[in-house]
Formats: structure tokens, C-alpha cells, sequence
């Protein structure tokens, strides 16, 4: 009987075969992603295919395996530290149990807008938080945007914490997300993605909490249709590498895919915010009430204790602390940026 993951690898294991029959030196890079092949992510995966291949003259190439083709997120995440594949791109969620320094960019009110959480992960904490995965086998690569998260439900608008008392609230299997929401006074029911849909339909929940892109695309906007803008968490997606593999390459390949990698981030971010304000006109276009005067600060001063859960050692603390001293780039700075980044791709 095979394991499962003895399961999951049989692909990879009988292409890396084929490859040593046919007499190829080097076979791709074999990159794990649960998202579409139009998704934001996917769609920067294969930016890294193409500018490896201009770079290396073909030698090095990336093959993505999209859609979950090769198990959950959790079942690759393994399989990455194992070895068996050299490329992962993942939510934060299953990689907090394994380096807790992750744990930060998941803080609820951590960030204060979209530039201050970019200027983090391109930053000094996070460039420190991808180090803090080498010792557990993992490489650190870069952050791709997750999208600013929001509280929305079927029964009534949220403007403040009281708002939510009460409320039967779905949740991700994670326990900083259960802690939030039980400091916020409403009961978190962790419940898979794919469920939520009729859990709202059948009143097994009255809410959620997602970005502008989940929300349209789940339908869950046919639902819960009041969507209060509390931006409670803006934590990112990683890529990761698994050290077998970067230990395996020479200096000069690390370069290649590192440069790969860094150019690839702008290239997603221009697609997320696109599908974010694509999602946001196709369900305000659909009449559902969105709510903006959300009291933020209310809801911040809710958090204290959750942070004092998580942040159990000097090292987070410390993280935290750079992270909201940041000062974020201004929106012309932030322009600029991307005209650079999008003039160095062409």
C-alpha cells in the first residue's frame, strides 16, 4: 500500500524519470498551486518560467502544477519540506504551526492600509520572517498579496464590535482567527472554504470574513449581502523553496531564480489589484449595501488580548513592533514605484 504521500509524489517521481530516460540534464522545477491558472499567483508562477528561460538560456524552467493538482495546501506544504517539490506557493495559515514568525503577518489590525503591509513584506521584518523558515526547511522566496480581509454577513450592517455580538461567524481552522473573532464578541465557526456558500443559504452561519475577490467569486455576495469594511487582516501568501532544492543549485542559479522571483511580485500585484476592483464593481453593480464608516480604532482596542496570546516571545514582539513603525510609502511614491517596476518588465 502506498502512503499518501507516496501518492502525491508519483507524478513528479515518474516525470523526473521520463526526463533521465530522454537524457535531459536538468528537469524543471516542479512548483505546487491551488489556485486557477487565471488566479493572480498562478499567473506569476509562470512569469517565473519565462524570465528563468530568457536567463538561463532555457536551462532552467519552472512547471506549475495549478488547481490543486497535487493535494491541499497542507499535503504540498510537506511534501515541499520532504523534498519532493522545489516550488510552493501557500497561505500563511499552514505554516504557523511550523515557524512561528509567520504568526505576525497574520495579526489582526496589524497593518494600516495596503501600502504599509507591502512596505513590511518588502522590507526588513519581512525579509526576517522568510529567513525564520531556513531552519525548518524551507527557503523563503517573497510574499504575494492576500487582499485585505472583511467581516460580511446576511443579517445586519457592522460598523462597530457591538455589531457582531451574537453573530455565528465562519472562520479558517486557525486558531488566530478564532481568538479574533471571540474578542469581538460573535462565535467563530471554523467550516472548509468550499462549504460556506450553503452555510450561509442554510443559516449555519451568518458570516464570513474574506477579500473583494473571494467574496464575488464564491457567491457569497448572492448570501451576505452587508459588507462592512473592516480590513481586520491584510496577511499574505509565500513562496517557498524547499531547501533540498536550493542547496542542490550553484550560486549563479539561486541568482536566476531569486531575480525571477523578486520581478514577479510586481507582475501580481498589478493583477490583484486589477481583480480586486473588478470584484468589488461586479457586486456593488449587483446591489449588495456596502458598509465604510466602520469604527477601526473600536475594533483595533479588541485585539490587545489576542496579541498578548500570540506574541509569546521577545522575537515577535520585536517583529510586531517594526512592522507598526513602518512608515508606508505615499500613494505618488507607491505610483512610481509600480511605473518602475512595470517600465523594467518591458
Amino acid at each position: 500500500m502506498l502512503t499518501r504521500r507516496e501518492l502525491l509524489l508519483t507524478p513528479l517521481l515518474l516525470m523526473a524519470c521520463q526526463r533521465r530516460k530522454t537524457g535531459s540534464s536538468q528537469r524543471p522545477l516542479f512548483a505546487a498551486e491551488t489556485h486557477p491558472e487565471s488566479y493572480p499567483t498562478t499567473r506569476a508562477l509562470h512569469a517565473i518560467d519565462r524570465v528563468l528561460a530568457e536567463r538561463t538560456g532555457g536551462e532552467m524552467r519552472v512547471r506549475v502544477y495549478s488547481g490543486g493538482q497535487l493535494g491541499s495546501e497542507a499535503d504540498t506544504l510537506e511534501i515541499t519540506i520532504f523534498g519532493g517539490l522545489d516550488l510552493n506557493r501557500v497561505n500563511l495559515a499552514p505554516v504557523n504551526s511550523i515557524v512561528p514568525e509567520t504568526m505576525v503577518l497574520a495579526l489582526p489590525f496589524l497593518f494600516r492600509s495596503v501600502a504599509h503591509s507591502r512596505a513590511a513584506f518588502d522590507g526588513a521584518p519581512g525579509r526576517a520572517i522568510l529567513d525564520a523558515m531556513t531552519p525548518h526547511g524551507l527557503k523563503g522566496l517573497c510574499y504575494y498579496d492576500s487582499g485585505a480581509r472583511s467581516f460580511y454577513n446576511t443579517r445586519r450592517p457592522i460598523r462597530t464590535p457591538d455589531d457582531m455580538r451574537g453573530l455565528k461567524v465562519r472562520v479558517q481552522n486557525s486558531s488566530i482567527y478564532v481568538a479574533m473573532v471571540q474578542a469581538l464578541g460573535a462565535n467563530p465557526t471554523p467550516i472548509p472554504y468550499t462549504e460556506v456558500f450553503q452555510a450561509l443559504v442554510q443559516g449555519v452561519v451568518d458570516g464570513a470574513e474574506n477579500n473583494w475577490p473571494s467574496y464575488e467569486s464564491s457567491r457569497h455576495f448572492e448570501a451576505a449581502r452587508h459588507y462592512s469594511m473592516t480590513n481586520h487582516v491584510l496577511a499574505p501568501e509565500v513562496l517557498v523553496a524547499s531547501m533540498h532544492t536550493w542547496k542542490k543549485l550553484d550560486d549563479a542559479q539561486r541568482e536566476h531564480l531569486q531575480a525571477a522571483v523578486d520581478g514577479s511580485v510586481p507582475i501580481m500585484r498589478e493583477l490583484w489589484d486589477a481583480r480586486v476592483e473588478e470584484s468589488r464593481r461586479r457586486v456593488l453593480e449587483d446591489g449588495i449595501e456596502l458598509v465604510e464608516d466602520v469604527d477601526h480604532d473600536a475594533f483595533a482596542s479588541r485585539m490587545r488580548p489576542v496579541w498578548d496570546r500570540f506574541l509569546t516571545t521577545p522575537r515577535l514582539r520585536e517583529l510586531a513592533d517594526r512592522i507598526q513603525a513602518l512608515d508606508a510609502p505615499a500613494p505618488a511614491e507607491a505610483r512610481q514605484a509600480s511605473d518602475a517596476s512595470r517600465v523594467n518588465r518591458q
